[in-house]
């Protein structure tokens, strides 16, 4: 009589890219199945551009341009800058209900589940760019220079948003409750994009909030999506060097915080996930 013995097969944990690409699944899927979850992206993004384009857009007189075209790279901006704090809180979210512990779990890097959530950020925070584009053509803004710097501007939309998000994780991981995330988060942000060239000019403010505003990175890559779309004139030759090449200003402030925050993220994870 023989026994058959059967061998277990060896199963590898996925690749970083592949674990990667599941976590950020699972993050959209959670967004199909609550899509109240877009109405900061939706609903509020439709708001804010009618608000500001109609209601304040009379008081505000920008020279040589039409206020709606001013308006819109700075209304974007203030989104991909404002994903830091979705990030922020849904991490947290996470880490609360032991949905992190579960994906700990499992035989994949814990690099995944941040590279992963901030991603599916990242995706959450376009959608809102592309309703507020939609919104932005039928009140009369336009993209006046051409496909290729159009497409830039939205590049580096994305590669400052992907930066925040890495700000917002290292948040989310320090901090308790959502709550407390949503309390820092939008002190911070508030005056980051307001105390900027997003809604006005920077001409007429006092010399010294002038010059915080025009050293504001928010500034430059606000300048820099408005002269890529042909949405104003140049910055004023008075105005700060960071305004006179909002480019190369905007992509460096880009690389620096996230050189610098995705380290001190997955510092700050690693030591939460191990509480």
């Amino acid at each position: 009589m023989t026994t058959l013995q059967t061998t277990r097969p060896v199963i590898a944990p996925p690749s970083l890219p592949r674990a990667t690409v599941t976590v950020v699944w699972r993050n959209l899927i959670h967004i199909r199945r609550m899509p109240e979850m877009l109405l900061d992206v939706t609903v509020q993004s439709v708001m804010f551009v009618l608000l500001f384009a109609y209601v304040f857009g009379g008081s505000i007189e920008v020279p040589g341009t039409n206020y709606k075209e001013f308006l819109l790279p700075g209304i974007m901006v203030q989104t991909m800058v404002f994903s830091s704090a979705i990030v922020a809180m849904g991490l947290t979210n996470d880490l609360q209900k032991g949905i992190v512990d579960r994906l700990k779990s499992l035989p994949i890097s814990r690099a995944s589940v941040l590279t992963g959530r901030s991603i599916s950020s990242l995706i959450h925070s376009s959608i809102g760019v592309a309703v507020m584009g939609a919104t932005g053509l039928l009140i009369g803004w336009r993209i006046r220079n051409g496909f290729v710097d159009g497409v830039l501007a939205f590049l580096l939309l994305l590669l400052f948003g992907f930066a925040m998000i890495w700000l917002g994780i290292w948040v989310g991981s320090l901090m308790r409750t959502v709550e407390a995330v949503q309390g820092f988060m939008f002190t911070v942000m508030f005056p980051l994009t307001f105390v900027a060239n997003t809604f006005a000019p920077t001409e007429k403010m006092p010399s010294w909030l002038r010059f915080i505003a025009e050293w504001n990175p928010v500034s430059a890559l606000t300048q820099a999506c408005r002269e890529l779309w042909g949405n104003g004139l140049p910055a004023p030759a008075d105005a700060a060097w960071p305004l006179q090449h909002p480019v190369l200003v905007a992509v460096t402030w880009s690389i620096v915080l996230t050189a610098v925050f995705a380290p001190l993220a997955l510092s700050a994870f690693r030591r939460r996930s191990r509480d």
